[in-house]
């Protein structure tokens, strides 16, 4: 499906210029930055207005605008006048990263020389002094070809910025009785610059009923039986569930207000299924395929995280449980033989009742049966249909092995004394059958039991973590970076410990 509900980052190339320097090298190397930039097919505009002064910056910034621009890079290539290029940042309401020339010939040290080195440092010292944020690379020097590889590196970041601060997380109900991690306080929200509306079920349920009939329900109805092909195993269902996707839709169009975003984060258990007939699980899979992610149990800050990776992978992403452990015979017979790089303390199995779109879902399981289909969820039935013996308004569920592959395991969340900490740990998922129920899949990541022991439990995590398909963890740490997340947390290598770490253990 088509993401939709994620910006587009279209960045301004901006050249500023000390006056005591050549003017024209700056000018000269931000033309060749930008044909490196289009070359790498790069959505990016030449500003040509050269900053060296004040003024210039402003109007530098007026023509960024004028061209739609929402993102920019500061262009340092020379020396650059420390003032007027950290003001872009101040003028500019957008993501700027700030980068520097490094010096192109051994044969052109005297005029050909822009310093720009050296001009980084006050750059950085400036932009400290007036508190503005600029997103600095990891060794921010370079050729055109190297400041374009930069720019591809920022795309990603900025349009998780972009993203964040146009954004509204939109709730229905309470947390679940003892699931108190998935609800924290919403502060946080605020401190990054994320809005929030908060509703009942009760708003839900009667916005869900005025859609019955909707003209639109056929339409949605054969979407979903293209997408589910054999996995269309309820065909009962599809009609109540394509009247909640177009709730959920209206909702967001009719509440995003002021915002260009929306998140959801709504109460799918025990009251709903009952209530609105079958289980949400599947509509939220795809309304995640689309870039809209509705994490479930109330996780408000679960829905912000996958928000966040949807931005920077322009993919689908999932919400799952750091559930289960891999039982030893499982590993012994099914992991250690062909992944002898992973100890059984390296593996858990990542599930949900069925949120996970089916593009991630395995689509070559080797089985007789559908590899992703609409199933009833057991516990759900257990605790709700006691006592029948077929499953009713406990479907609803898309189930399936998760599809191998890299991934990367993350969340950003709230303590409860509002401060925001992240965690970030790249995988795999392994082609290995899970032989149980819901979305799920075995995940292998390199120190999991030290990292869950010292970093999830340590740190006060709860269960639900982001999933993004693919190693995406520079660019998150990046952003969380950038958002000011003073705690971000990886998966240490071995001989490197946690501070809670037992060094004689």
């Amino acid at each position: 499906m088509e993401m939709y509900n994620i910006p587009d980052a279209k960045l301004g190339v901006i050249a500023v210029s000390r006056d005591c320097f050549i003017r024209t090298l700056s000018e000269r190397r931000r033309q060749a930055v930008v044909a490196k930039c289009l070359e790498a097919k790069l959505d990016v505009v030449e500003i040509n207005t050269i900053v060296e002064n004040e003024v210039d910056a402003q109007n530098a910034v007026a023509e960024a605008k004028a061209a739609g621009c929402n993102s920019l890079v500061v262009f340092l290539g020379n020396f650059g006048p420390e003032t007027p290029e950290t003001l872009i940042a101040k003028f500019f309401d957008g993501p700027c990263m700030f980068v520097a020339a490094a010096e192109e010939t051994g044969n052109d040290l005297i005029d050909g020389r822009g310093d720009a080195f050296c001009g980084m440092l006050n750059c950085s010292y400036n932009l400290g002094l007036r508190k503005l944020k600029g997103f600095i690379p990891e060794y921010p020097v370079g050729t055109a070809a190297d400041i374009a590889k930069m720019v591809s590196e920022f795309v990603p970041v900025a349009r998780a910025l972009i993203g964040v601060s146009n954004l509204k997380i939109i709730s229905f109900g309470p947390r679940p009785q003892d699931f108190f991690a998935c609800n924290a306080p919403i502060k946080g929200l605020y401190d990054i610059g994320v809005e929030i509306e908060e509703n009942s079920e009760l708003d839900l349920l009667v916005a869900y009923r005025k859609h019955k009939g909707d003209e639109r329900i056929p339409q949605v109805i054969k979407e979903m039986e293209q997408e589910l092909g054999a996995g269309n195993t309820y065909p009962d269902l599809l009609e109540r569930m394509a009247q909640f996707e177009l709730t959920l839709l209206d909702w967001a169009e009719q509440h995003k207000g002021s915002r260009k975003y929306v998140a959801f984060a709504d109460k799918c258990w025990p009251a709903f299924p009952e209530e609105f007939g079958f289980e949400p699980c599947y509509v939220n899979s795809r309304l995640a395929s689309r870039g809209i992610p509705v994490a479930c149990e109330v996780d408000i800050f679960g829905a912000l995280s996958e928000y966040i990776g949807a931005c920077v992978t322009k993919d689908a992403v999932t919400l799952l449980d750091i559930n289960n452990s891999v039982p030893a015979d499982m590993y012994e017979q099914s992991i250690k033989p062909h992944f002898p790089q992973y100890k059984l303390t390296d593996t858990f199995m990542g599930f949900h009742c069925g949120n996970t779109p089916f593009c991630k879902l395995n689509q070559d399981c080797g089985c007789d049966q559908a590899c992703g289909k609409i199933n009833y969820q057991i516990i759900q039935h257990r605790l709700l249909e006691a006592g029948r013996d077929e499953p009713d308004f406990t479907r609803g569920t898309l189930e399936g092995d998760i599809a191998a592959g890299p991934i990367t395991f993350f969340r950003l969340q709230t303590t409860p004394d509002t401060t925001l900490q992240a965690y970030i740990a790249e995988g795999e998922v392994l082609p290995v059958a899970t032989r149980s129920f819901g979305g799920i899949g075995i995940f292998a990541i390199n120190e999991m039991g030290r990292f869950y022991r010292h970093v999830l439990i340590a740190d006060r995590y709860p269960h639900h973590g982001a999933v993004a398909f693919g190693h995406h963890g520079k660019a998150l740490f990046d952003v969380f970076s950038m958002l000011g997340i003073a705690k971000i947390s990886y998966n240490q290598p071995a001989g490197v410990l946690y501070k809670t770490e037992n060094p004689f253990a």
